[in-house]
């Protein structure tokens, strides 16, 4: 940051004190919410309120509604950042501990790198990088393995395979999200892609059936709390957040939350949480973490060069300074809640 007062030094701090915790604890808010409110259901009223909460106080700035052009753009990535990502998490969430989803979701550099190497070309396979991503593979093999015996049961198999379907599918929403006209304010296009991709997870909650047999006044003020955070803190104040420090700090300061989150998920997960914390998740954490370290600060043709563009604070490349993006023009990291 280019301030030198002290008021400007705090902000730093704090700006970075909610994109550490804030987006490492909204795993624990999910997991708190899908106990009483089914999964899409429950994605959906976060990101269709987040979302009406962005453009409204957009609009009362004097921002420009999206064109119909770019409504559209904002409708094709909500498909696989929103159902694709987000439905998953959710969903895997009332199967799986939220510290192990975090660490899972820790992997899209890796999944990035992996598209740029055998699909987009535009990596070259060096040691470096092979290393990395075979450490970061490694260290998701032993989080699922139902083979090997760490002393703890191996997370749960379909949510683990969610998962790993949710990270891929973030990696292709990023890819096609730079040849997609979406608004040029970064926070009118967050707000545009919330509250299409909450819409489309609602109307999945009503196909899927989980509006039958489900009463709001059933719902415990915990769960309720719970949504409250991920709208309030989790979309709108780390959003902010992240978006005030992006353009006052290096694009590799800002990228640390990509290997704080899991750690701040899993210690929530075990204290607050009541998760176990066993020699599989230790060795799993440890192994996916090395492996982003290595991915997201490595030169710029070796691996991504990447802010850890949040999913809380959804894909908006216009975020990022140039320097900061990846070869392809994108922005990567480890997803938080």
């Amino acid at each position: 940051m280019d301030g030198t007062g002290p008021i400007s030094r705090w902000k730093t701090v704090a700006a970075f004190a909610v994109i550490y915790l804030v987006w490492g604890s909204t795993f624990l808010a999910i997991r708190v919410g899908v106990r009483e409110v089914p999964p899409f259901l429950l994605a959906g009223m976060r990101f269709v309120v987040a979302g009406i909460l962005l453009y409204g106080w957009m609009r009362l700035k004097g921002t420009a509604s999206p064109t119909r052009r770019e409504w559209g753009a904002a409708g094709i990535v909500a498909v696989p950042i929103f159902v694709g990502d987000y439905g998953l998490v959710f969903w895997a969430e009332s199967r799986v501990p939220s510290g192990v989803t975090a660490v899972m979701m820790a992997t899209i550099p890796v999944f990035m790198a992996l598209s740029e190497i055998l699909f987009m070309k535009t990596q070259r396979l060096t040691a470096r990088l092979g290393l990395a991503l075979a450490v970061g593979i490694l260290g998701v093999g032993v989080l699922v393995s139902h083979s090997a015996s760490f002393g703890d049961a191996p997370i749960d198999r379909f949510g683990a395979l969610a998962l790993i379907v949710a990270a891929v599918s973030w990696s292709i929403g990023s890819a096609i999200t730079r040849k997609l006209p979406l608004p040029a304010s970064k926070a009118m296009s967050s707000g545009a892609q919330m509250l299409v991709g909450g819409v489309l997870l609602t109307l999945i909650a009503f196909a899927l059936g989980e509006f039958r047999g489900f009463h709001l006044q059933a719902v415990s003020a915990g769960a309720w709390l719970a949504l409250a955070y991920l709208i309030g803190a989790g979309s709108i104040l780390a959003f902010t957040a992240y978006v005030w420090l992006i353009h006052h700090e290096s694009p590799t300061k800002v990228g640390t939350y990509a290997y704080v989150n899991p750690v701040v998920a899993v210690i929530l997960g075990y204290f607050l949480g009541g998760e176990t914390v066993g020699l599989r998740t230790i060795c799993g954490t440890a192994l996916v973490l090395v492996s982003v370290v290595v991915i997201t600060t490595a030169k710029k043709k070796d691996a991504l060069v990447g802010t850890g563009l949040k999913r809380n604070q959804i894909f908006d490349q216009s975020t990022v300074d140039k320097n900061s993006l990846g070869s392809d023009g994108n922005v990567y990291g480890a997803q938080a809640e």
